[in-house]
């Protein structure tokens, strides 16, 4: 019997406002609060709510049989907490079903598994902790950022003690193997590799609706048949998804939620087809063989590599910098700080400074909120300028910095008592004034 995973990434990044240079060192305030809660009231009417309202109805119709996967990340999460805390309620009922897994991730979708193992491992701890005390779940399979993946970040994985990860069936990897079915990493062949069909999950996820596909329009019965066409050997399709592409992405309109619960109800009802999770996947099935990627592999663009967030030379100095200051984070416990800190690693921040045509699985330019790349990119390096002057106030780079930041501190708190004064002969003159007003009138 041929298993589908049907997996759905669910990430959402804290939009930055329009960070201006002389904002540095006067407000340390980065966020468009109005854009975030706008683009999240949208996207949870459209698309969260009304495609977890029917998983929950199509689990419960199917006995469930019809099992899902899901990889939240933390700053979804907390954006779900802010502006629709409903959809937290709606996830938390899918996860009482048993037919809902729950991946781990990195906690703000970023790109830290390319830059050092302790943020990494950080990160993710931090997901895992959320997802644990929100939905009782610990998660055992992993899907990194935008599917990115090479050799040895599965052996950081594997350390980590997943028993799976997800990513990319890129052609550069597979070469002429097919993508349905388990493999393992070719240094740690502990950890399975669950290896994205993209062809199949492409048409669901962006050609459905479009009217100049050769295969439009796309009806469960033609999608089965393909699936069904297969190698019978081929064991497992993965079809992994960006949840948005329910509602958002592909309108209701278009017909595809009724897509999905014809598909659902007609893998059921098919002897020769069934819905696992990534956990179940691996429990059923065997490896047949390593997949070697030796280079790093994502999902994105038809080169299915790490052009769309590093792939200038704005995005690698952003990224630069940012990275510079990880060392003195790792030794940070401010508050604010490891907020900002999280929410400033996201990979959108650069892929908003992508300047290539994008056509991949995240090419959609109407989500970024600059106008141009070269916008996106000064607006960051001002924000991190200023989250660096916030840092060196609290964990000096080096002598000097430690010297101005103790110079800072003094200043600040002369600062705060002049203004105390000031108030106090203020609260003096008026009081003075008011005796003086009384005195005459008598």
């Amino acid at each position: 019997m041929k298993s589908i995973c049907l997996f759905f990434q669910v990430h959402q990044p804290f939009r930055h406002r329009r960070y201006r240079f002389f904002d540095i060192g006067n407000d340390h305030y980065y966020y468009d609060d109005y854009s975030n809660d706008a683009v999240m009231s949208r996207v949870a009417l459209k698309s969260y709510l009304p495609t977890n309202k029917l998983i929950l109805d199509l689990i419960e119709k199917t006995n469930g049989r019809f099992r899902v996967a899901f990889s939240i990340t933390g700053t979804a999460l907390e954006q779900f907490e802010l502006y629709a805390p409903e959809v937290i309620d709606s996830f938390k009922t899918l996860a009482k079903t048993g037919s809902c897994e729950f991946l781990s991730e990195t906690y703000s979708h970023s790109l830290s598994s390319l830059q050092d193992p302790e943020t990494f491992r950080e990160q993710v701890r931090q997901h895992d902790e959320r997802i644990f005390g929100l939905f009782g779940h610990k998660p055992r399979v992993f899907k990194n950022t935008e599917m990115i993946y090479s050799d040895l970040i599965g052996e950081q994985v594997a350390k980590m003690g997943f028993s799976a990860m997800l990513t990319e069936g890129a052609t550069q990897v597979l070469g002429w193997k097919s993508p349905n079915y388990l493999y393992v990493n070719a240094i740690n062949p502990r950890l399975k590799i669950l290896m994205r069909n993209f062809k199949l999950s492409d048409d669901i996820g962006f050609r459905f609706s479009n009217t100049n596909w050769s295969e439009f329009p796309l009806t469960a019965e033609k999608f089965i048949g393909w699936i069904k066409s297969l190698g019978t050997r081929e064991e497992v399709v993965n079809l992994f998804l960006s949840y948005e592409a329910f509602g958002e992405r592909q309108k209701a309109e278009s017909g595809i939620f009724s897509f999905l619960a014809a598909f659902a109800y007609q893998v059921i009802t098919d002897n020769q087809l069934q819905f696992a999770t990534p956990s179940e996947v691996v429990a059923q099935l065997q490896p047949i063989s390593a997949v070697s990627a030796p280079e790093i592999i994502s999902w994105a663009d038809e080169e299915r590599d790490l052009t769309a967030w590093l792939g200038n030379g704005m995005q690698k100095e952003a990224f630069r910098k940012l990275y510079e200051l990880n060392s003195r984070m790792l030794r940070c416990n401010n508050k604010d700080l490891l907020r900002d800190w999280n929410y400033l690693q996201s990979s959108d921040h650069f892929f908003n400074m992508s300047t290539k045509h994008s056509s991949g699985a995240n090419s959609d330019r109407s989500k970024n909120p600059f106008d141009t790349p070269y916008e996106a990119f000064i607006n960051y390096m001002n924000i991190l300028s200023d989250f660096k002057i916030r840092l060196n106030s609290v964990i000096p780079e080096n002598q000097t910095e430690s010297e101005i930041a103790i110079l800072q501190r003094i200043i600040e708190e002369k600062d705060i008592r002049l203004r105390k004064l000031e108030a106090d002969i203020d609260r003096l003159q008026k009081s003075s004034k008011m005796k003086k007003s009384i005195s005459k009138r008598k």
